[in-house]
């Protein structure tokens, strides 16, 4: 929101005490930042102070502003206007400046031979101008010059050549009032605060609700008078007709009628202010609107009335406030069709919809040059369906802007009649007599009770409750002392005032945030108490970061197209998924279940930028839950891995192979370890996201805890990955509880033991896990290790089997072992994989 100081002082009075810059600092401080100050026509003061700057100064050429200078840029008149005698698209124009009449030769298609009287910007020899003739926006100085034989001896300036606009299609004419003589920067030197408005500070997007909050800061007077009009013309009963058919989106609407109206461009005063506030100037009743909706931050918008009249077969119209009908359509403003959705707002007619509610009107029922008469809507819409219907259609406005952070029904009488007032007097239109105004959701004034006890509780300041009533008072509420409280009613305009707190905070703001002093808690901290869960997921964190992976951390929001990808030969469980009413985005629609795809999708943006990518994610997935009483879903916490590309960086020395299976394993079962989870099996499953026979499900006591393996080639294609991916998701909220609490100390040996391998033959199909397990029951106590070192299929072993090798160690703890007790147990272990699992040893060594 951009504020010019003149258009703020016609309804605030500012101390002669408050600089500029010190009004800046004081809204800041009070929540409205101020993003910067813009100086129109002057340069900035010396030190401006609190932090703040000027977008541009007068030595920054680049920003297309510039400082007038008070004796060469001046308030000129045009006497005279003369064909150029060498030029057919030149003039020489006579111009007064208060101390004689120099010639300036333009081109202008404003100003033309018979012309006179005209008060335009003159800038004499030295004065500075941006470069209106080029993309360059540096300053030229303005010298005399012979044009096609013709001396020019001043400018007179349009608003690009101001520094005002990049509008260069004519000269600016000044208002006729403006004094021949007067220095530029007096007449419309000005500074612009531009505010950087937070959602909930809806009421400041006008010059009025500012107004509001500089008089409660600076204690100065407060000049806004409710609007009156003059109504001459024929009542406006029979003449239109109201209906609001959705009153849960419509709180009210008025209408009136401006017949009569001249089409003609607004005065001079007006455009001056739209184009200072970042509006470009259109017309007489287009800015009009503009100009009431940023005075009073009620939008508004005027239909053609003989065009609806049309449209109703010449009958009265019938404006009927409604949702869209299925696909309905409708061409906006901008000559853009669009296809409508039922729980969209329109303004329509008995033929159809005129306007989007709130977002842009019809081009059907658009205002033209020559449009004579008007019906002029002033209305309130439901906030939060606006934002919605303006983001589907992609077409935010400055209506949209103001309804969707909540316009107050009471400001659209207020504004209906300031707009009609000034139609009557500056396009001399003849208001209707009457104002259409339906009105079926008129609300009761809020009252809120305020305990002053909840200041000190929330600011940790003490503030009488003379002190609270009056500082609310400067802000516009009512106040009255109740056994001991305070209730406030809140005034029309603060929609954004429901609780207590609310108003503590309003309270905080008169006072300032800079002002309120830091204090400590009085009371002593609780006892700090061991979050279990939470140690080991960050102790998950840190095996994994020493394993080598990288933390990611991806959206909780997903979309059922990226779900999708994870099935290549089945349609995914997407009606299990937990939907948004209102998602951000077409990509965000619903909450993750997994985060397979996410990672899938990290991985294959990471694969353009480096060879190997290892990563992990610990969070939460949300599942719907039938027995919650509020409908949330359950929200367990999983551990998600990813791998892909060169095991390691590559070498010189050596050639790097890529990540396979086993070192997902191999992190998988750190993990375990770290965590002191024993008793776990990796068995094969079949899963849809992984490669057939790839793929293993983490198994303990008959407890699914996670699945690993690589990913289907299907799968990889859709996702667009480069080579082989391996992929691990685990549930931690099983893991968790099973993770040891306390990990024994287990002392070096005292005595030496005894190291001997064994290699057998086995069906190949056999899992390694079953012969592993049948070597530690036939060991006993004294076998202490046993490793997997070898896996061969080959030559010296016949089709459809493979050998297992293994290294075994065996270990007394109060005594040196001797072979031949190492010996019995090695023979023991031999019979029991023959006859269990028809194992061959290929060979027994010590």
């Amino acid at each position: 929101m951009r504020v010019p100081i003149r258009w703020l002082k016609e309804f605030v009075e500012l101390p002669v005490s408050v600089s500029v810059e010190e009004l800046a600092h004081r809204l800041t401080m009070a929540g409205i930042e101020v993003a910067a100050i813009e100086y129109i026509g002057q340069s900035p003061p010396q030190n401006v102070k609190h932090g703040l700057h000027a977008p541009w100064t007068g030595e920054n050429q680049s920003s297309g502003r510039l400082t007038w200078d008070r004796d060469k840029i001046l308030v000129g008149q045009i006497v005279e206007v003369q064909p150029h005698p060498n030029a057919d698209r030149l003039v020489v124009a006579m111009v007064d400046y208060g101390q004689g009449a120099v010639p300036s030769v333009t081109g202008a298609p404003n100003v033309s031979v018979g012309q006179r009287g005209q008060k335009v910007p003159v800038a004499l020899p030295g004065a500075r101008l941006v470069n209106a003739y080029g993309d360059d926006p540096a300053q030229i100085e303005v010298k005399p010059v012979g044009i096609r034989g013709v001396d020019s001896q001043a400018v007179i300036c349009s608003e690009k050549e101001l520094g005002l606009s990049d509008d260069h299609t004519g000269v600016l004419i000044l208002d006729d009032d403006a004094m021949v003589g007067t220095p530029l920067c007096e007449l419309l030197g000005d500074e612009v605060l531009e505010l950087d408005l937070t959602p909930n500070l809806g009421r400041c997007l006008s010059i009025i609700g500012v107004a509001r909050e500089v008089a409660a800061l600076t204690g100065g007077k407060l000049k806004v008078k409710e609007p009156k009009w003059k109504p001459f013309g024929q009542s406006i009963e029979g003449q239109a007709q109201v209906e609001i058919a959705d009153p849960d989106l419509c709180a009210r609407y008025t209408a009136t009628i401006i017949r009569d109206v001249r089409p003609k461009p607004a005065p001079f005063w007006m455009r001056y202010r739209l184009l200072l506030s970042g509006m470009r100037p259109i017309s007489a009743i287009v800015d009009i609107t503009n100009y009431v909706m940023l005075e009073w931050g009620q939008p508004l918008h005027a239909f053609d009335y003989d065009k609806l009249s049309e449209r109703a077969g010449g009958r009265p119209p019938k404006i009927i406030v409604r949702r869209a009908k299925p696909s309905e359509k409708i061409t906006t403003l901008d000559k853009v069709e669009r296809t409508l959705t039922e729980d969209m707002l329109v303004i329509a007619d008995e033929k159809g919809a005129i306007a989007i509610a709130g977002v842009m009107g019809g081009l059907e029922t658009e205002v033209s040059d020559s449009t004579k008469h008007i019906l002029l809507e002033s209305a309130s819409f439901h906030a939060i369906n606006n934002r919605r219907t303006a983001q589907r259609l992609q077409l935010p406005s400055e209506a949209s802007h103001r309804f969707s952070r909540g316009v107050p029904p009471e400001l659209a009488e207020r504004a209906a009649v300031r707009a009609a007032e000034l139609m009557r007097r500056l396009t001399r239109g003849e208001i209707a007599s009457g104002l259409l105004d339906a009105y079926p959701c008129k609300a009761p004034p809020r009252v809120i009770t305020l305990a002053p006890t909840e200041i000190e509780r929330l600011l940790g300041i003490r503030v009488k409750p003379a002190e609270i009533s009056a500082s609310l008072k400067r802000l516009g509420f009512a106040c009255k002392r109740q056994k001991g409280a305070l209730e406030v009613t809140v005034p029309y305009h603060r929609l954004d005032v429901e609780i207590p707190a609310d108003l503590v905070e309003e309270v905080a703001r008169i006072v300032g945030y800079d002002q309120l002093p830091s204090t400590l808690l009085s009371d002593t901290l609780p006892p700090q108490r061991r979050d279990r869960a939470l140690e080991l997921e960050e102790q998950v964190r840190d095996i994994l970061v020493a394993s080598g992976l990288t933390e990611v951390i991806t959206y909780s929001l997903t979309s059922p197209k990226s779900v999708a990808k994870l099935y290549p030969t089945e349609q995914p469980p997407l009606t299990s998924y937990v939907e948004l009413e209102n998602p951000i985005s077409s990509e965000r629609t619903h909450m993750r279940q997994t985060f397979m795809n996410e990672l899938l999708e990290t991985i294959a943006s990471n694969q353009h930028h480096r060879e190997h990518v290892a990563v992990f994610e610990v969070g939460r997935v949300y599942l719907p839950d039938p027995k919650s009483t509020d409908g949330l879903p359950k929200e367990p916490r999983r551990l998600g891995i990813a791998l892909a590309g060169l095991r390691r960086s590559p070498s010189w020395a050596e050639k790097t192979a890529s990540v396979d299976f086993f070192d997902l394993k191999g992190i998988v079962e750190t993990l375990l370890q770290h965590l002191g989870i024993e008793g776990a099996k990796f068995l094969p499953v079949s899963d849809p996201p992984f490669h057939p026979g790839r793929c293993a499900e983490l198994s303990l006591s008959g407890e699914r805890l996670g699945v690993l393996g690589e990913v289907h080639p299907q799968v990889a294609e859709r996702f667009d990955l480069k080579g082989r991916v391996y992929l691990a998701e685990l549930d931690l909220e099983r893991m968790i509880p099973l993770a040891g609490e306390v990990r024994p100390y287990c002392p070096l040996p005292r005595f030496p033991g005894i190291r001997q391998d064994i290699a057998v033959v086995v069906e190949e199909g056999l899992p390694q896990e079953r012969v592993e397990r049948l070597i530690w029951e036939s060991g006993g106590e004294l076998l202490t290790s046993v490793n997997l070192f070898d896996v061969y299929y080959g030559e010296q072993v016949p089709p459809g089997k493979k050998s297992l090798a293994y290294s075994l160690y065996y270990l007394a703890e109060d005594r040196t072992l001797t072979d031949p007790e190492a010996q019995a147990i090695h023979a023991r272990i031999q019979k029991r994989l023959e006859t269990q699992v028809g194992a061959q040893v290929r060979g027994l060594q010590s």
